[in-house]
Parts: structure tokens; C-alpha cells; sequence
């Protein structure tokens, strides 16, 4: 068994390296590799639970009763038995050594309360994310470590992603982590603005919703750290959120770059922007920082199968502590 567990780590490690360094186009898949994780662990703890720990057990009580059963011959026979403290602790030290399970147990069944109280936390909880790019800007700093809701829109089967509660369907203005359409291993977040049936026009970087101009309040210019540069910045009033976007004067509203997606035929493009129906079963989603935010504009409607959870707040900014809270 020790061998085979060492093979089993061995690959683990090489695994978690192609992935780090990005060997051999290896792309990580955390869900996956919690779950595999906390059935090759738990298949370790239940045999040692039920097979191994009860073995070693069994040693222990046969240790002790020879020791027991040499003393009691020595003493039929008149001998003088050794120091019975000293014969007692040596007979415990070495139960001790045999109760101990061997290394390949510790890296695997020992490890296995920590994994699984994970996997769950993770899996139908709360997920922890890192905001890599700024087209959140200003709701979400790049750095946030922020925590998504996993089962405010329905708990779903790990890997599967099979849904097994409904849940409440996101809202507008929610701020949603799902699996980026072109490329369903990345994770991407982005502010719903569009529900299914809904018309989402975009003109002139003035946004509406099923002919309803969504309010566009100026706010003081927002400073930008990393470019050192002001954009203007508003006030949306978006469903229940209030939020503030960005926009850059100098970007033309004009939508260029525009990918091959499903349901195409549902969007219409312009020199000033765009109209889309968003079909049933689909949201139309987009960045805070307007000008600055690969989205539904570009590469089309997130399906509800890739839907992971609600961002709900920022745990963390190392760069900025007091942004820690909920947000909009």
C-alpha cells in the first residue's frame, strides 16, 4: 500500500505543477480535484477504520497478553521477573508503535476530515475567488478575494454542475461568478443585466432594459491607481442594486470584436451600440467598468448550466484592508 500511495501523491504533485507552471497546456480544475481528492482520502480512512486500525489493534492486545504470559511463566519457573515498571513502559512504547498508523495513512485517511469539511464548504457554501482584471471597476478592486454564495440560485453537484435545488433565479444587478461560455474551465464575474425575455439595449453607452432607460447619475470622477488616470464614474440604479459604474469618454460606443456566439441572430449591432433579446434559460451579462469589460456584448448570453453563485463580498484586499465588507 505504500507504494501504491506514493504513486497516487507522485501524480498529485505532478498535476499540481503542470498546473502551476503551465506545463503541457494543463488546466486545473479545482472542483474536480477536491472531489477526487476526498474519495481516494475516504476510501483510505474507511479501510483503515474497519480493517487497518483494527489490525493494528489486535497486535497491541497480542503484545500485551505475551508480555502478561512471560512474566506469569517466569514466575511458575522461580524466576525473578525484570524492573515491572520498566518492563510495563517498554511493553507501552512499543503498543505505542504499533498503534501508529504508517505514513501512507497520515498523507491520505488522516487527511481526510480536513478535505471533506472543504469539498463541502466549498461545494455548496461558500467558494472563495480572486478578481483577476479590473472590468469590475468600481464595485471589485483587481486583488479582491471575495466570497460567492453557492447555493442562493441552487445547490449544484460538484463537477456535474447538475442542479439539485432551484433556488432563487439570479436578479438583475446581481453580481454573478459563472463558467465563461467560449471557455467553460475559466470562471468569470460580471453584474447581470438582462433576464430571460428581456430586451437589453445598450446605445451611446446609455444602458435600458425593455425600453426603460436604467438611471445614470453623475458621481465625482473615480481615480484609477493602476492606470493613473480619472474616468467618469455614475450612479445605477439596477433592480434592487445600487452601484456605481465607469465609463471612458475617449472609447467610441461603437462594439468592435464581436465573437461568433448562439443565439446571434438575437442581438443587433450598431455604430452606437447594441439591442439584444436574451433568450429563455439565458442572462445578458456585463462590467461595471463599461469600456474596459470582455462581456455578454462580445461573446454572447451566460446559459443557466454555467452559472456558479452570487458574489456576496470582499474577505480580503491586502492592498486596501478596509474594503472588507459586502457590496453591490
Amino acid at each position: 500500500m505504500g507504494a501504491l500511495t506514493g504513486v497516487i501523491l507522485g501524480a498529485l504533485a505532478a498535476y499540481l505543477a503542470a498546473w502551476y507552471l503551465g506545463i503541457g497546456g494543463v488546466e486545473g480544475n479545482m472542483a474536480l480535484l477536491l472531489m477526487s481528492a476526498t474519495v481516494v482520502t475516504g476510501a483510505y480512512w474507511l479501510a483503515d477504520r474497519f480493517w487497518f486500525a483494527p489490525q493494528r489493534q489486535k497486535a497491541a492486545e497480542a503484545l500485551a497478553s505475551a508480555a502478561a504470559k512471560r512474566r506469569q511463566d517466569l514466575a511458575q519457573m522461580g524466576i525473578s521477573a525484570p524492573d515491572q515498571a520498566q518492563s510495563e513502559a517498554d511493553v507501552q512504547a512499543a503498543q505505542a508503535a504499533l498503534l501508529a498508523p504508517p505514513w501512507w495513512l497520515d498523507w491520505t485517511a488522516g487527511l481526510f476530515p480536513v478535505i471533506i469539511a472543504v469539498f463541502i464548504l466549498r461545494s455548496f457554501l461558500f467558494e472563495p475567488f480572486k478578481i483577476p482584471s479590473g472590468s469590475m471597476i468600481p464595485t471589485l478592486l483587481v486583488g479582491d478575494l471575495i466570497l460567492v454564495n453557492k447555493f442562493t440560485y441552487g445547490v449544484r453537484l460538484p463537477v456535474f454542475n447538475t442542479k439539485l435545488t432551484d433556488g432563487t433565479p439570479p436578479q438583475r444587478g446581481d453580481v454573478m461568478v459563472f463558467r465563461y461560455p467560449p471557455k467553460p474551465s475559466l470562471d468569470y464575474i460580471k453584474r447581470v443585466v438582462g433576464v430571460p425575455g428581456d430586451t437589453v439595449t445598450y446605445m451611446n453607452k446609455q444602458l435600458s432594459v425593455n425600453g426603460q432607460p436604467v438611471s445614470k447619475d453623475a458621481m465625482p470622477d473615480f481615480f484609477d491607481e493602476d492606470m493613473v488616470r480619472y474616468f467618469k464614474q455614475y450612479h445605477e440604479d439596477l433592480g434592487t442594486h445600487a452601484h456605481a459604474i465607469l465609463n471612458d469618454p475617449d472609447r467610441p460606443a461603437f462594439i468592435a470584436g464581436v465573437d461568433s456566439f448562439k443565439f446571434r441572430e438575437n442581438c443587433n449591432y450598431t455604430i452606437e451600440g447594441l439591442t439584444c433579446k436574451v433568450p429563455e434559460g439565458h442572462y445578458f451579462m456585463m462590467g461595471d467598468n463599461r469600456d474596459n469589460s470582455l462581456d455578454s456584448r462580445y461573446w454572447g448570453f451566460v446559459p443557466e448550466a454555467n452559472i456558479v453563485g452570487k458574489a456576496v463580498m470582499v474577505w480580503m484586499n491586502f492592498s486596501h484592508p478596509k474594503r472588507v465588507g459586502p457590496f453591490n
